[in-house]
């Protein structure tokens, strides 16, 4: 798939989250096979921008190329700001909230909540897409609820302002995270226009990403809530979506050499005391699922020292016997 003058090969893509997709987790993902990564959520406000939190946000040192960018927000002026600003701090992709269905965004008629106000939606693309000289794409939900559905006009409304791909995640903004995600109704949407449509929601498994693209013909898959703990989950889809194939699981000295690497990548970002903070919700998504893990996390809970914590996890993996992971 294509993005302006990016391809994104393989065509997966992991999903801004906050609080999780800072830049040592993207530089994971990126190394185990997601042919893009696209950073957390920064307030429009770019005199935010200096607070240690979006500091955190912006920073992408040593990220792969392209680097992109998610901006949330309301007002056009504003957001064309922000996405020149990114651009200036090397972005190469801006990336448009208007999927976030929490409620403190919503609150403020951003994300989500930018789906009820059509005329807005067109101001905001039409002032970022003019303010930049990189790609813009669009992250949106199916509408405000089910009685609202409107993703395939955003989608055009997209279109035509000049957005260059578009992320549709297959719920409602009323529905956040609990009712099942609807793939054809993405697919209305990939018929709708001739941008690239990526699709996106409910993505844990290789079969997962086979049936999704089955069902909507999305040119790419963007993999959230399914890549934390597992970021080889995109090497896994990708060759699903190659060859048919289910591959396994990696077995605990491969998942050990992740998860090292990416509590260090912690520690160097965040600090010693904040990193081993952060690593810990990590480590017990690198944990689900597998023997003794619930004794191991309380074990971890105790860490207070990043030698402690790499110590236990190293100790915790290297007992686990060949073929240990949970299934495939």
């Amino acid at each position: 798939m294509r993005i302006g003058p990016h391809t994104v090969d393989p065509p997966l893509i992991l999903a801004p989250m906050a609080g999780i997709s800072d830049l040592p987790f993207r530089r994971i993902c990126r190394r185990q096979g997601a042919g893009l990564a696209v950073s957390e959520m920064v307030h429009a406000d770019t005199r935010l921008w200096h607070t240690p939190k979006s500091r955190l946000r912006l920073h992408q040192s040593g990220e792969p190329d392209p680097r992109s960018v998610q901006i949330t927000g309301r007002e056009p002026a504003m957001m064309a700001a922000a996405a020149r600003a990114a651009v200036e701090r090397g972005a190469g992709i801006i990336d448009l909230n208007m999927g976030c269905p929490a409620r403190k965004v919503m609150s403020k008629a951003a994300g989500a909540a930018l789906l009820g106000d059509e005329a807005r939606v067109r101001a905001i693309l039409e002032a970022v897409v003019a303010a930049v000289h990189v790609p813009v794409t669009l992250k949106i939900r199916l509408g405000l609820d089910r009685s609202r559905i409107n993703a395939p006009g955003i989608a055009r409304i997209a279109q035509d302002c000049g957005v260059q791909a578009l992320t549709v995640h297959g719920r409602t903004a009323a529905c956040s995270y609990q009712d099942p995600v609807d793939a054809e109704a993405i697919a209305r949407v990939r018929e709708t226009v001739s941008i690239p449509v990526i699709a996106n929601g409910d993505l844990f498994t290789p079969k997962d990403a086979l049936r999704m693209r089955a069902i909507t013909g999305a040119d790419a898959l963007m993999v959230g809530r399914g890549a934390r703990g597992r970021p080889w989950i995109f090497r896994r889809m990708a060759r699903a979506l190659e060859t048919g194939e289910i591959p396994p699981e990696p077995g605990p000295e491969t998942v050990l050499a992740i998860v090292r690497e990416h509590l260090q990548a912690l520690y160097g970002l965040h600090g010693p005391r904040a990193g081993v903070q952060v690593a810990r919700k990590h480590i017990g998504w690198y944990l689900q699922g597998r023997p003794g893990a619930e004794a191991m996390r309380r074990a971890l809970l105790q860490s207070e020292d990043p030698a402690t914590q790499l110590e236990r996890i190293t100790r915790y993996f290297e007992t686990l016997p060949p073929g240990e992971d949970i299934a495939a």
